[in-house]
């Protein structure tokens, strides 16, 4: 019907592409959109007509399968120039055979509209034309609706595989120059199956995501962790740049609902889709999907608009001041700035929204560190050092956002791979980057033991959450410390001194964790986790006993968190063989000689000086 009614339409491709002409810039559709038929047979009639089309410039934002025109034999006749290097273009580009464009995605189309990148010629693929003569551009909206906009001549492959997608993807066909008709399947997207490392990563991606947040994760083996790792998340909502297949099960299992989301609530909305077939055949005429521009998905100030907005996005390399690259590994380019920077600014801009950046703590099989002093020469500052407000690794979650160089130094180097801690520890000295006499105690003594991290639930029902010290928690130990009345600091530390600085601060933050424990409590008030408890014990070298000590802050106190510290503090010693504690406690300290004394009945009392010494042995209920 459509070739009677527009023959002109569907001309050979012989003539068809005798329409393009020397020095011409044309575009393609992006990853899975990508007309293979199309590029190809434009390859074809070049090496055909090698004299027809010269110096002709090949653009899009990222090619996922076919990049004929990037092979030395065709120099004469194309230039490849990417916004996005992908794998099969990496090479070309870092040889200097192709080109490379570095711009936040959501800045592209201004480009083609101000004509600082004309477009001569736009390369793309739609699905087929419904009964109004309306096609869509499936899978790819992203900027393919901008260069067709300002291209001189629009070449469509229509393939009865494209989804029909809703949204801004829809170009009527009298809006077209020349058709050509292939059905063929649509590039998939297949990422390297999640491993132990990256679901431990997801893992705690997950910790950090709340019910109702709308959330932006990029694309690659690691982003399919954190999704599966959401679905015992409810309400979530999806404004990214990328729709993948991870989503749609997040999608059919009720996880996305989009019943929170700001604007375009009840619709997931992406530009782009990499995936597989069951991807697309979901997404097809799907009404609860929308696919827009990336003048609009990426748009930092479109972003802002959604509250609690998540952005999850990936690095290559981060330093201990916070600068990250995504883009290059040294001066090899490896992928682009893409659509990352976009989300981090407008996450950061969104009310209660948040920036998560993952990364692997090593690359090149555990043989370097991503986490640097300072990025590798040569690499592009993807992300500066205000854009991040959590990294995480499979050695835990550093939160930095407001951080002062030495703190998030020392929050960057805990969550390192340990092998290479003490080497950061060293070089962050030598920057002045840390204290010059900052503490350390290498191998598994000092390493953090994550699995003993813990939750409880206290008298009010609130729940509290323990886990061990970490090295970088010095200035969290600091306001505790100092939060505590004089009264309770001398009764904790059985001294009229009520200083605590760096020197003896060390002391409880970089432990032996073989024989020393340090449990910190919080509790979460006002939508802040506050440190409102620490519990110690210390083993005791010549007996199966360890010394223990605990201290709550006075305005937390009689909520139970001290006896929840020290049934902590028993749960693990009796994992390690111990038999009981010992304790120091001054006679005036009622509260504390109560807990001790309601946890381990009958005590052995002794005492000396004004002090009570405490044997507490455990018992089979104790």
């Amino acid at each position: 019907m459509w070739k009677a009614r527009y023959p002109d339409k569907f001309d050979s491709e012989e003539k068809i592409f005798s329409h393009i002409h020397r020095g011409n810039r044309i575009f393609i559709s992006t990853a899975c959109g990508e007309p293979q038929y199309l590029v190809n047979s434009l390859v074809r009639y070049a090496e055909s007509n090698p004299k027809a089309i010269v110096d002709a410039e090949l653009m899009h934002v990222w090619t996922l399968g076919v990049a004929p025109y990037t092979d030395q034999k065709f120099g004469y006749n194309f230039r490849h120039n990417s916004f996005f290097v992908g794998d099969n273009t990496r090479t070309s580009v870092n040889s200097g055979l192709a080109d490379y464009t570095p711009i936040f995605l959501s800045r592209i189309p201004q480009l083609f509209r101000n004509k600082m990148i004309p477009i001569d010629v736009a390369l793309v693929q739609t699905s087929l034309p419904d009964h109004n003569g309306y096609v869509s551009l499936g899978v790819s909206a992203d900027i393919c609706m901008d260069a067709i906009e300002n291209a001189s001549l629009i070449i469509a492959q229509v393939n009865l595989n494209m989804p029909r997608v809703h949204g801004d993807t829809f170009l009527s066909i009298t809006n077209i120059d020349f058709i050509v008709t292939h059905d063929e399947d649509l590039l998939e997207y297949n990422p390297a199956r999640p491993d132990e490392i990256t679901d431990r990563i997801g893992r705690y991606v997950a910790s950090i995501v709340n019910d109702g947040d709308t959330i932006q994760v990029g694309y690659g083996r690691m982003p399919g962790a954190i999704l599966a790792n959401l679905k015992e998340k409810s309400n979530l909502g999806i404004h990214t740049e990328l729709f993948s297949e991870t989503m749609v099960d997040l999608i059919r299992d009720g996880v996305v609902d989009n019943s929170k989301k700001t604007i375009d609530r009840g619709k997931s909305v992406a530009a782009f889709c990499m995936g597989k077939k069951a991807t697309y055949e979901f997404i097809n005429d799907n009404p609860v999907i929308e696919f827009k521009r990336i003048s609009y998905t990426n748009n930092p100030l479109i972003i802002a608009q959604n509250s609690n907005m998540t952005a999850i996005n990936a690095a290559l390399q981060i330093d201990l001041t916070g600068q990250a690259t995504a883009e290059s590994i040294g001066n090899q380019f490896y992928s682009g700035i893409g659509g990352s920077a976009d989300f981090m600014r407008g996450a950061i801009l969104s009310p209660g929204g948040k920036t998560i950046l993952v990364l692997q703590a090593t690359a090149r099989d555990g043989a370097v560190s991503r986490i640097v002093p300072f990025l590798d020469r040569g690499a592009g500052v993807t992300l500066n050092r205000g854009d991040i407000n959590y990294v995480v690794t499979e050695f835990g979650i550093a939160y930095i956002h407001g951080k002062n160089i030495r703190e998030r130094a020392m929050d960057l180097i805990a969550i390192a791979h340990p092998k290479f801690r003490p080497r950061l520890i060293e070089e962050a000295k030598e920057l002045n980057l840390i204290y010059r006499d900052q503490a350390f105690i290498p191998g598994k003594r000092g390493e953090y033991p994550q699995h003993l991290e813990a939750y409880r639930t206290i008298k009010d029902g609130r729940t509290m959450r323990i886990r061990p010290v970490n090295i970088n928690d010095e200035t969290l130990i600091k306001d505790f410390f100092y939060s505590l009345s004089d009264q309770s600091f001398q009764r904790r530390f059985m001294s009229t001194r009520l200083d605590m600085p760096h020197e003896r601060r060390q002391e409880f933050v970089v432990i032996d964790y073989t024989r020393e424990l340090i449990a910190l409590a919080f509790v979460e008030l006002e939508d802040k986790n506050i440190l409102s408890g620490m519990g110690q014990m210390i083993r005791e070298e010549k007996s199966l006993t360890a010394e223990v000590a605990f201290a709550v802050r006075d305005d937390m106190q009689n909520r139970g968190i001290g006896s929840e510290l020290l049934a902590y503090l028993t749960q693990q010693a009796k994992r390690e063989g111990l038999l009981g504690f010992t304790a120091e406690v001054l006679m005036e300290n009622r509260p504390m000689i109560h807990v001790f004394e309601k946890m381990f009945p009958p005590i052995e009392k002794r005492i000396d000086d004004g002090v009570y010494r405490l044997v507490m042995r455990f018992t089979a209920g104790a």
